[in-house]
């Protein structure tokens, strides 16, 4: 049996980005230089070793969102219970867009994603750090 989806991740990167809000990586950096903001790297550790992260970012693996948002889960993360902006960033934005939708529908408030990713910030010098496990 082939498999067609009924949607492609474009499709859906597509649907996410008309329905979330997106900051400028000029916009973050100063946030970032101020600490006014809660970075979130939704990459797997075998990326944030080979590339950094940005200073300060709070890493949680894409696959362990949903779980780590909601607090009634095994695996809730008192990150998310802060009353702050929360800045979701990936490589290119893509995982970061559907993130970014995901968490507004499940209510967090204040969330916004890095519009070009880690690579964005990365072409615009953005400061980064070695990830030490």
């Amino acid at each position: 049996m082939t498999f067609i989806p009924r949607k492609s991740y474009q499709d859906l990167v597509k649907e996410a980005e008309e329905a979330i809000s997106f900051i400028s990586v000029e916009d973050a950096l100063a946030l970032q230089e101020l600490g006014t903001a809660d970075f979130v790297d939704l990459r797997v550790f075998r990326e944030l070793a080979k590339t950094g992260v940005i200073p300060n970012a709070h890493s949680c693996p894409r696959g362990l969102l949903e779980f780590w948002m909601d607090p009634s889960s095994p695996y809730a993360h008192d990150l998310f219970e802060k009353d702050t902006m929360f800045i979701f960033y990936c490589d290119n934005g893509w995982r970061s867009t559907l993130s970014t939708r995901v968490a507004a529908e499940m209510g967090l408030q204040n969330v916004h994603c890095l519009r070009g990713g880690l690579d964005a910030w990365i072409e615009a010098n953005g400061p980064m750090i070695p990830y030490h496990w």
